[in-house]
């Protein structure tokens, strides 16, 4: 038999967390309540395997935020993530890429700049896609129906080639949405100023072993490690290794940590600027500081596929996982611990979370919920009836633990009294005896003078 670990799950707070997968499908999973359990509440979409999601992109925004989604067909569709309605939809052959087909050079990611006019009431929002053979486009597109693009509005439209061999596995742009990142396999990291698209940085491959086969690097996954500089940025390789990058200070690594025996499939920052998290292909998931390399520790909880994809909560201290073992995880960012775990059927690819939910219950829960304080009005009442009949009987033993109490006072007072006047009678008798004595003496002493 296998050995088996059971983990507690203790609840997480309020939360909406969006989910994609193979099938296509995209899920709302939200947790109401101070302390709930995740729940999914809506399904978007037919399951397809051909429609399947290989890549989303959230712009989180308090009113009418979006989210982009790239399909394995070639098919980009902007949703709006509250309601999941569609507003709108294009196929990336039909952006001008040269040699382009969906089953050669599929869709490898994309981006939503959320600092370019996003929002759903400007109508337009501005995309950056790119493909397994490096073909970058960056784009806006209206998110309206009644929108056109016309010569009143500035648009983006710029097509370029990351790279002419290799196969890009991974991107990351930073927080400022000045710079991009792109890597590979067989192509080293470069960075690319996005207003130019030229290539500012490049990456130097590793030095040859100590037997002299040199062997090149497969870039995995990539990320910006602070938020508002974009010269630091670690990356995960498919042989196991964890490496920050300092681009103004040398093309090589300044920092390598092994972590197993397994490729690196997820890294993502966290809020402090120096600590990531790092997912792999069996399911470990771990934190590491980038100051030093060490390991902060492993996540509790051992998830049974591949992670591909970990979302950190931009206020609260929970970090969100998924994978292919199709389920769906919330931990505890400090202390490491799983919080709580959903189930989602298929073969999980991307989560992200919605910063801006409201702990607010939905319309539809307000008949349970009047149920629900019915029955806790019953139950108090029970609980109250309950609360009286004991009440009454601690009353009840209490007289008579009185009435006892006096009974025996009284009994003691009797017993007194009696032991008084046996002591008093004892006396009585002994001064009769004392008294006889004396007498009998003196009469025994006038027979013997009567006699002498």
């Amino acid at each position: 038999m296998p050995r088996t670990t059971t983990v507690e799950s203790p609840g997480c707070p309020p939360l909406r967390a969006l989910t994609s997968d193979v099938l296509g499908l995209i899920k709302v999973v939200e947790v109401h309540g101070k302390v709930g359990v995740p729940k999914v509440v809506e399904i978007w979409g037919s399951p397809d395997a051909s429609r399947a999601v290989v890549a989303t992109s959230f712009a989180d925004c308090r009113k009418n935020p979006l989210l982009a989604v790239a399909r394995k067909d070639g098919v980009v569709e902007l949703l709006n993530s509250l309601s999941g309605d569609t507003l709108n939809t294009f196929r990336v052959c039909e952006l001008g890429l040269t040699n382009h087909s969906a089953e050669e050079d599929p869709v490898i990611g994309l981006h939503l700049l959320r600092t370019k006019n996003i929002e759903l009431s400007s109508g337009f929002c501005v995309l950056l896609i790119y493909t397994e053979k490096g073909k970058a486009c960056l784009r806006s597109f209206p998110t309206k129906d009644d929108v056109s693009l016309d010569d009143s509005v500035v648009h983006t439209f710029k097509n370029w080639d990351v790279s002419t061999a290799g196969k890009v596995m991974c991107s990351s742009v930073d927080s400022k949405e000045n710079y991009a990142l792109f890597g590979g396999k067989a192509i080293e990291l470069n960075l690319w100023d996005l207003e130019s698209c030229s290539r500012i940085w490049t990456s130097k491959p590793p030095r040859v072993n100590s037997l002299g086969i040199f062997s090149p690097t497969c870039f995995t996954t990539s990320t910006f490690l602070v938020k508002e500089d974009h010269r630091k940025v670690v990356a995960g390789t498919n042989n196991y290794q964890v490496r920050l990058y300092d681009i103004s200070a040398q093309r090589r690594p300044v920092l390598s940590v092994d972590f197993r025996e397994s490729p690196i499939r997820v890294v993502t920052e966290d809020l402090d600027g120096h600590t990531v998290y790092v997912g792999t292909g069996i399911g470990d998931l771990a934190s590491f500081d980038m100051r030093t390399g060490k390991l902060l520790g492993c996540f509790v909880g051992k998830c049974s596929g591949s992670i591909r994809s970990i979302a950190r909560h931009p206020e609260l201290p929970l970090l969100a996982s998924c994978g292919l073992d199709s389920y769906l995880r919330i931990w505890d960012s400090r202390t490491r611990q799983l919080l709580s775990a959903v189930f989602l059927k298929q073969h999980l690819t991307n989560v992200v979370i919605d910063s801006y939910f409201s702990a607010e219950a939905p319309a539809g829960d307000v008949a349970e919920q009047l149920c629900d304080l019915e029955a806790d009005d019953s139950a108090i009442e029970k609980s109250t009836k309950e609360a009286d009949k004991i009440k009454r009987k601690l009353e009840s033993k209490n007289e008579t633990v009185e009435s006892f109490e006096l009974t025996a006072s009284e009994d003691e007072e009797m017993d007194k009294q009696t032991s008084l006047e046996r002591k008093e009678t004892s006396k009585g008798k002994k001064s009769s005896k004392s008294l006889k004595r004396m007498k009998r003496s003196k009469r025994k002493l006038e027979n013997k003078n009567e006699t002498s």
